[in-house]
């Protein structure tokens, strides 16, 4: 009997977690949805201070935990947490760590000011969901990224991991939403991707931290890319059409489970033609 495809979803927002938003929305039924149509599925977000441990019955997997990500010089250690959506047989990881997450906040503070350390806390997110799977053992067919926080994750697969057994197969899905944030996030943000085998050249792909440039660089990586909101930013859709490789368009609610199952499929098919 075939091992079931495999699907890896990495979103920065997930209802119940965090409030109802096209992308958590999205982050809550497509994981379901995929499930049901008979493949296996792990579905990681950000374990933000504002998200109720108690209430959402969050538990830390010790095994998984203990590991240190060294960010501009500095170790954060890794916790990982995972709670279940009980309706759905369902689990959620959650990344944490005390310094990026323990705020009582998402991406915004108490005075409705943009954190100042939101590029560090997107590239903790994305290097601790590649190192949990990695510890996980569990190969994914199709990795799919929603939302700006891990536009990181397309690069660090297709350069820092490349070799990588657990990846080397990995289709990457990238979805554009309308989650746009004003300004850029750090002028020194490729400098903090920056890792021993990464050229200078390759990590200038985060010069610009704007939301089009990591958006641009999300696409750039990606096998496949969906829009995932209808209306996007006119530099957003730009890039998608500029771009070339396959594109799913906006799907309402009613439709995304199967065409999104169906894109995976012709994704997968492709990358089997290319590699016969």
């Amino acid at each position: 009997m075939s091992q079931k495809e495999r699907v890896l979803f990495v979103s920065q927002e997930v209802v119940p977690y965090l409030p109802e938003s096209r992308i958590g929305k999205i982050g809550r039924h497509l994981p379901q949805g995929t499930q049901e149509r008979g493949r296996e599925i792990r579905t990681f977000m950000p374990r933000f201070g504002c998200i109720n441990e108690r209430r959402n019955q969050l538990h830390e997997v010790i095994r998984l935990s203990g590991m240190n990500l060294i960010i501009d010089d500095t170790d954060h250690p890794l916790i990982i947490k995972v709670a279940s959506i009980q309706p759905a047989r369902m689990q959620v990881y959650f990344i944490d760590n005390e310094e990026y997450f323990q705020r009582k906040f998402f991406l915004n503070g108490k005075d409705g000011k943009f954190f100042t350390d939101n590029d560090e806390r997107a590239i903790f997110f994305c290097r601790g969901v590649i190192e949990t799977v990695k510890k996980l053992g569990w190969a994914p067919d199709v990795i799919h990224c929603h939302g700006w926080m891990t536009a990181l994750l397309p690069f660090l697969i297709k350069t820092v991991y490349k070799d990588d057994p657990i990846f080397e197969k990995s289709k990457i899905v990238y979805s554009v939403y309308d989650d746009a944030f004003k300004g850029e996030l750090s002028d020194r943000m490729h400098e903090k991707v920056k890792f021993d085998t990464l050229t200078d050249e390759e990590v200038n792909e985060f010069a610009d931290s704007s939301h089009i440039g990591l958006t641009k660089a999300g696409i750039k990586y990606a096998d496949a890319v969906i829009i995932g909101d209808e209306e996007l930013t006119p530099e957003a859709a730009a890039a998608i059409t500029g771009c070339d490789k396959p594109v799913l368009g906006f799907k309402d609610e009613e439709s995304y489970l199967d065409a999104y199952s169906e894109f995976y499929t012709e994704v997968l098919a492709e990358a089997s033609v290319l590699a016969d």
